[in-house]
C-alpha cells in the first residue's frame, strides 16, 4: 500500500490513513487544526500528534467559546504544563484565535472563510517534491485570518491546515487513500 510518507509509527500511520486530508467543515474542527498547526511550527508533526490529547485537555477540547475566555492565569498555567508545547507566543495565539473565531460568527464564520479559499484547480502531486509550502490561496487566507485578529497564521501554517482539513487534497496520486478523500470533499 502506497502512502504519502513512510513511517513505522502506528499513530502516524493512523493519522495518514484515517484523518489527514479528510474534509473538516465545522468551526470547532478547523479551529483545533489551525491551533495544532501553529503549535507544530518548527517541530515534528509526530510530536504534536503524541501530545494532541494533552492539548485537548489543556485547551478545553478546543472549544472556541471556552478558550476565548482564557486570561493571564490560564497562560501561566499552560506555560507550566509539560504535556504540551510551552511556548508563550503559540499559547497566546491559540487564545487570540479563539476570540477571533468567535468574532467571525458575526460576519463570515471560520469554516466558510476557510473553504472560500479552496483552489479552483489542484493537481494531484506525484511525489513529495510536488508539495508546496504555500500557495496564493493560503497567502490570501492567512491575510484574511490576520485581518480578523488571528495570530501565528502565516501562509505555510495555513497551507498545512488546508491540507490537513481537506481544503486541498495533497495525498499523492498513487496513495491508496487519495480517491476516498477526494470523494468525501464537498463540491
Amino acid at each position: 500500500m502506497e502512502r504519502c510518507w513512510e513511517t513505522t509509527d502506528s499513530l502516524y500511520v493512523a493519522y495518514h490513513d484515517e484523518e489527514w486530508g479528510l474534509p473538516v467543515t465545522d468551526e470547532h474542527g478547523l479551529y483545533e487544526r489551525l491551533c495544532l498547526e501553529g503549535f507544530q511550527s518548527g517541530l515534528s508533526w509526530l510530536t504534536i500528534l503524541r501530545k494532541r490529547d494533552a492539548f485537548r485537555a489543556a485547551f478545553e477540547g478546543f472549544d472556541p467559546d471556552r478558550v476565548a475566555a482564557f486570561g493571564e492565569r490560564d497562560v501561566a498555567r499552560l506555560l507550566q504544563d509539560a504535556s504540551i508545547v510551552r511556548h508563550r507566543g503559540k499559547i497566546e495565539a491559540a487564545i487570540a484565535n479563539a476570540r477571533a473565531t468567535v468574532a467571525l460568527r458575526d460576519t463570515v464564520p471560520l469554516h466558510e472563510l476557510f473553504w472560500a479559499h479552496r483552489p479552483e484547480r489542484h493537481a494531484a502531486p506525484s511525489t513529495q517534491a510536488d508539495w508546496q509550502a504555500s500557495t496564493p490561496e493560503s497567502a490570501a487566507l492567512a491575510a484574511a485570518l490576520r485581518k480578523a485578529g488571528f495570530r501565528f497564521v502565516g501562509p505555510t501554517t495555513v497551507y498545512a491546515a488546508m491540507q490537513a482539513c481537506g481544503v486541498v487534497n495533497d495525498h499523492l496520486a498513487g496513495c491508496w487513500v487519495r480517491e476516498s478523500v477526494e470523494a468525501r470533499r464537498p463540491s
